[in-house]
C-alpha cells in the first residue's frame, strides 16, 4: 500500500505523547521515511531518551529531531509546541493528536482522577485541534491530523466511565473536524480517528508484566494506521491478536442497538441480554 501524498522525505511530523508506546512508535517510523520529527511529552526524561531513539532512526541529521516539554491539558503548552515545531521545521505535514493517560474512576468516585484524565485525554485533543489545524490549514499543503481514540469510547464497557467519556469525546472531535475540512474550500487537510485495538505501550506495560499474547505492539498499529492513510480511511479500527474486525463491528452495532431497540443501556453485559448478543455476535 502507498503511503498517504502528505507522508514525504524532508517533511515534518508532530506527535504528542511521543515519548512513549504508539507516539513513539510513530515517530520512530516517520524519521526511517526520511521525516523532520517534534514529539511532546509531560515526561521530560522520558522525552530526552526517545529524542535519542528517534535520531537513531532517521535518515539525516539529528538537529531534524525537536524534543518539547507539554502538558498538552494547558493550551498555552500546546500552542508554544506548535510555535517550536514552525520555528523549527516550517510546517507540519503529519499532526498526530496522541496523548493519553489512564485510569479515570466510576461515575461518582475518583473525582480528582476524571478530572486529569477529562484533561489529558479530551481537552489535549481539543487543545491540539485549536493550535494546529488552522496553523496546517493555512500551509496550503497535504497534512494529515490523527486523532488517538479508543474502543471503549465507542463501546462503553463498564469499568471505567472517565476514560470512557473522555474517548467518546475524541471521536466526536474528530469526526466534527472532517466534517469542517471537506467543506474548507481548497483545503488539503483531512482528519482521521485511529482506533487502536489492545496495544502494548507504556501505559499498559505499567499494570504488570510482559506483552500478552493477544496485544499488538505499537509498531504493529503504526503498520496499520500507515495502510488506511494510504486508503484514505477516517475510522482507522484495528485489530489485536485476540479480536478480529468482524468482532469489533458486530460489537459496535450492538452497542447502538441499546438507543435504536430501546435496550437497558451496556445490555452487551446486563444478564438478562446475555444469549442474546451470543447469538447476535455469532452472527456474520
Amino acid at each position: 500500500m502507498a503511503n498517504h501524498r502528505a507522508l514525504t522525505p524532508g517533511r515534518a511530523a508532530a506527535i504528542t505523547g511521543g515519548a512513549s508506546g504508539i507516539g513513539l512508535a510513530a515517530a520512530k517510523r516517520f524519521a526511517a521515511m526520511g521525516m523532520k520529527v517534534a514529539i511532546a511529552d509531560v515526561d521530560r526524561g522520558a522525552l530526552e531518551t526517545a529524542a535519542k531513539a528517534i535520531s537513531g532512526e532517521r535518515r539525516g541529521s539529528d538537529a531534524a529531531v525537536l524534543a518539547v516539554p507539554c502538558d498538552v491539558s494547558r493550551i498555552d503548552d500546546m500552542h508554544r509546541f506548535r510555535e517550536e515545531v514552525y520555528a523549527a521545521f516550517g510546517e507540519v505535514a503529519i499532526f498526530m493528536n496522541n496523548a493519553g493517560t489512564g485510569p479515570g474512576g466510576g461515575p461518582f468516585d475518583h473525582y480528582e482522577r476524571w478530572q486529569h484524565v477529562i484533561g489529558v485525554n479530551l481537552w489535549g485533543i481539543i487543545n491540539g485541534v485549536h493550535s494546529f489545524a488552522p496553523a496546517m490549514i493555512a500551509q496550503g499543503t497535504p497534512a494529515i491530523i490523527v486523532n488517538t481514540g479508543s474502543k471503549q469510547g465507542i463501546t462503553s464497557p463498564p469499568g471505567d466511565a472517565a476514560y470512557n467519556v473522555s474517548k467518546a469525546g475524541v471521536k466526536a472531535v474528530a469526526e466534527a473536524l472532517q466534517h469542517a475540512l471537506r467543506n474548507i474550500e481548497g483545503c488539503q487537510v483531512s482528519a482521521h480517528l485511529l482506533i487502536p485495538g489492545w496495544t502494548f505501550t507504556g501505559l499498559t506495560a505499567r499494570q504488570g508484566g510482559e506483552k500478552p499474547a493477544g496485544a499488538w505492539w505499537p509498531e504493529q498499529v503504526i503498520d496499520f494506521l500507515l495502510d488506511a492513510l494510504g486508503r484514505g480511511d477516517f475510522y482507522i479500527l484495528c485489530p489485536d491478536n485476540d479480536v478480529a474486525r468482524v468482532t469489533d463491528e458486530r460489537r459496535i452495532l450492538w452497542a447502538a442497538g441499546d438507543l435504536v431497540e430501546n435496550r437497558p443501556p451496556l445490555s452487551r453485559w446486563h444478564p438478562d441480554y446475555k444469549d442474546a448478543f451470543a447469538e447476535f455476535l455469532a452472527r456474520r
